[in-house]
């Protein structure tokens, strides 16, 4: 009967393909991972690896030229883009998209500055339910978490950030006057298109992608977990 036993576990084991035996052991690693971790260890750690990628994007992205000379650079908005397409034929205004489109990064790099408080206090609002959720989703999981839940007052709380940033570089001033420009040629549509929207989407969209990214970069590089907190969420 023992060997009737033994041949049936060698016949289970050599139909088991290496790669099934690995999920099978990553999952039982997992799972003993998990059970080590409780939810204050896993909350913590992953608030710490969203302040890391806050820190990280607003000091990119605050920084000279962090949005106009990276993937994020703020474009003219469509709608725009209509308006300078005329009005750079006029004397004066040649170099208006240019001259506007550095205005427009310049804003948002001064308004990135100020964005930190406003996201960590999102951050403290993420529950254990959530962390534990996130701790086992997708490589951005967390960071589409915080956009989903706080992008919304994020974008309230930054508007008039930007606003004032646009007016510090003088952009909603020389914007008016290139609309007026343009809202005196003859047989045009008359146009009033808003940047202050434009540019704090835009300025958000950046922030939540280098977050995202720096969030992928703890998931999947040990390198990267400078902590102890985020060695024992994550893995060593």
């Amino acid at each position: 009967m023992k060997s009737v036993y033994l041949s049936l576990l060698f016949l289970i084991f050599t139909t088991i393909s290496n790669a099934q035996i690995k999920d099978l052991f990553n999952k039982a690693k997992n799972t003993v991972s998990t059970i080590n971790k409780n939810d204050g260890d896993i909350g913590a750690g992953l608030k710490e690896a969203l302040n890391n990628g806050i820190e990280s994007a607003v000091n990119q992205l605050s920084a000279e030229k962090g949005y106009l000379d990276s993937p994020y650079k703020i474009l003219i908005p469509a709608d725009a883009q209509k308006v300078i397409d005329k009005v750079k034929k006029i004397p004066g205004f040649q170099d208006v998209e240019t001259k506007l489109v550095q205005q427009m990064n310049s804003a948002a790099e001064i308004a990135a500055k100020k964005a930190t408080p406003i996201f960590v206090n999102a951050i403290k609002q993420m529950s254990f339910q959530d962390a534990k959720a996130i701790l086992s989703g997708q490589e951005n999981a967390a960071t589409t978490y915080l956009e989903s839940t706080s992008r919304k007052p994020l974008y309230n709380e930054f508007l008039p950030v930007i606003q004032s940033s646009l007016d510090e570089v003088n952009a909603r001033t020389y914007w008016k006057s290139v609309v007026n420009a343009y809202n005196s040629i003859p047989f045009v549509k008359k146009m009033n298109p808003e940047l202050d929207d434009h540019v704090n989407n835009k300025a958000l969209d950046g922030l939540f992608s280098l977050i995202a990214i720096k969030e992928k970069g703890i998931r999947t590089d040990v390198n990267q977990r400078t902590s102890d907190l985020l060695k024992k969420v994550f893995g060593t």
